[in-house]
């Protein structure tokens, strides 16, 4: 049963007709001390619960009523219904153990989406599974990896991708974020609908409505075609929100806008559209951090990351190393004609040692480097090690300058320098070697009035 806690007697009528009509028992209070009387007699599987029952407008008394609910029966899921100038009280409510929100005036079909996935989830417990039973059930077959943790991840993954639940991503670069992301739509019901990749780091602030949300002829300078944003090309399938860490404040608060509300405007029109989208992100950064530094937004926060998801970086699970060789193996020997390619025990072994603070990927440059610098078709460690030792870094064995005989912006400026002259100018190519995003890149060599003659990436 679904209880709807809200004085209005209009609301609760209405969302009574609505849950109902979708084949859902559902039931009413129209007060705390009904809501709690409803409570003790009949347990519902999830409550939605309005935050305010007076004239006053400061939520607190459904505050106090989500502290009994919570009390009660910490397991019920609490959608809270909130009018958007009191998002900061939704947020205040989440942190006391509401699962989701909604704002007034709702959509149908968003108030719905969320009762079920939150229902959804709640009728799914986690099983230990080894991989082959995770392999029976779902298709994991891009991702490589037997580690407990990875299991786990993939365990979770097969719990909810049915469900509408968003998810965050989170882990060191390289870990493998975005096979994680293809693998929570491949295995959903929108997996025959678009799967839809946004690079947040690379779009910067003036074009964010527009590579989001489209634009129409004429809606500014050099607009001479209409535009399809990402999230109408990503309709009724998914889209990953690669990198959220790096967008600025006012790019937040559009993309709240539109997670909350599934609708948004095209640039230059003045009608609305809605979206029906699945949205997964993913960050290297902590999210929680840069809340506390005022970076980046809680709503959004809690928007987002319904499901977490932290993948642990490659040295915290060794034993996968040979998995992901021998997995980089099978496709070099077909890419490069060379069936015998094989690595030796003793390399195996030493590769395992490694800390690869690039994780899977940088082990992938690592292994293709080895194979085509090398006749050998058998790797052993000193072809490994030769080409580690020519790596342009190796974070934890850097020769630093003595203290204070230079600064850290010098410091700073001499590597972007380096990189760009190493790179010829390609932009992308820089960012990646400095481990920055391109639009981060592009920040600095403004700061420090770098020249640069942008190459063709």
């Amino acid at each position: 049963m679904i209880l709807i806690i809200d004085d209005d007697i209009a609301v609760r009528t209405s969302l009574l007709l609505l849950l109902r009509q979708e084949g859902y028992e559902a039931g009413a209070a129209g007060n705390p001390s009904e809501a709690m009387a409803s409570l003790q007699h009949t347990r519902p599987g999830l409550v939605l619960l309005d935050l305010n029952f007076s004239l006053g407008t400061s939520g607190q008394e459904g505050m106090d009523l989500l502290r009994q609910i919570k009390q009660f029966d910490n397991t019920i899921p609490v959608i809270l219904i909130t009018g958007w100038g009191s998002i900061e009280l939704a947020v205040q409510g989440m942190k006391l153990g509401a699962n989701d929100f909604i704002t007034k005036p709702w959509s149908n079909e968003n108030i719905l989406q969320s009762v079920k996935t939150l229902l959804d989830l709640q009728g799914k417990k986690a099983t230990q599974q080894s991989r082959k039973q995770l392999d029976g059930q779902f298709d994991f077959s891009h991702i490589i990896g037997e580690d407990p943790a990875i299991l786990r991840i993939l365990e979770t993954i097969g719990r909810v991708a049915a469900t509408d639940a968003s998810v965050l991503i989170t882990g060191e670069s390289g870990t493998g974020k975005e096979l994680i992301a293809e693998a929570v739509h491949q295995n959903s019901l929108r997996r025959n609908k678009p799967f839809v990749k946004v690079n947040l780091g690379g779009i910067s602030t003036t074009l964010f409505e527009s590579e989001m949300f489209g634009h129409i002829r004429g809606a500014f300078t050099d607009a001479r075609y209409d535009r399809t944003g990402r999230f109408e090309m990503a309709n009724k399938g998914t889209i990953f929100l690669d990198e959220i860490g790096d967008l600025d404040a006012g790019s937040q608060v559009k993309l709240l806008r539109v997670l909350q509300d599934r609708t948004y405007e095209v640039l230059g029109s003045s009608r609305t559209k809605t979206v029906d989208v699945r949205v997964v992100c993913a960050t290297n950064k902590n999210l929680g951090e840069m809340v506390s530094e005022g970076t980046f937004r809680e709503d959004l926060l809690y928007r987002i990351n319904l499901i977490s998801l932290h993948l642990p970086p490659l040295r915290e699970r060794p034993k996968d190393i040979p998995l992901l060789v021998n997995s980089f193996l099978r496709n070099l020997r077909e890419i490069y004609n060379r069936p015998q390619l094989s690595v030796t025990k003793e390399a195996m072994k030493w590769l395992q040692q490694l800390p690869l603070p690039g994780n899977i990927r940088q082990l992938k440059n690592l292994t293709e480097r080895s194979i085509l610098v090398n006749h050998t078709d058998e790797l052993d460690i000193p072809h490994f090690r030769s080409q580690l030792e020519l790596s342009p870094v190796k974070k934890g064995q850097l020769q630093l300058p003595g203290v204070g005989s230079v600064t850290l912006e010098e410091l700073e400026v001499e590597m972007i320098r380096k990189a760009m002259a190493f790179h010829q100018n390609k932009i992308a190519k820089a960012a990646v070697s400095l481990g920055l995003t391109r639009s981060a890149l592009y920040r600095r060599l403004e700061k420090y009035n770098i020249p640069y003659d942008e190459a063709e990436d």
